[in-house]
């Protein structure tokens, strides 16, 4: 069974940054494109960003295209998503996910991806 561990939220100040990282086990790394998604209390998941298999592509939410990177180690079998400059709207719970869809991840469609974290909760608040 494939399982995905984040880890890297907390709190801190707008402005700040944050580095998720997305273990993955159980299954080959470089067979999937790897997507992060967010969901904050009251509202539906929203898609942040996604990498295709081999990092050649990325895709990103317009809200936070200029503030966050995501970038994969196929090697060490993880994903991560640099988060600079927060801002308070970008308080939610942050989840990495699987797919084998290319264009679901370029759409960020949260409806292709398979598999699921748990989550890691960020939090900005002065």
């Amino acid at each position: 069974q494939v399982q995905l561990v984040e880890s890297g939220g907390g709190l801190v100040q707008p402005g700040g940054s944050l580095r998720l990282s997305c273990a993955v086990s159980r299954f080959t790394l470089r067979y999937y494109v790897i997507g992060w998604f967010r969901q904050a209390p009251g509202r539906e998941r929203e898609g942040v960003s996604c990498i295709s298999r081999f990092a050649g592509s990325t895709y990103y939410a317009d809200s936070v295209k200029g503030r966050f990177t995501i970038s994969r180690d196929n090697d060490k079998n993880t994903v991560y998503l640099q988060i600079n400059s927060l801002k308070p709207d970008d308080t939610a719970v942050y989840y990495c996910a699987t797919s084998t869809s290319i264009q679901g991840c370029e759409n960020l469609d949260y409806s292709a991806f398979d598999s699921w974290g748990q989550g890691t909760q960020v939090t900005v608040s002065s």
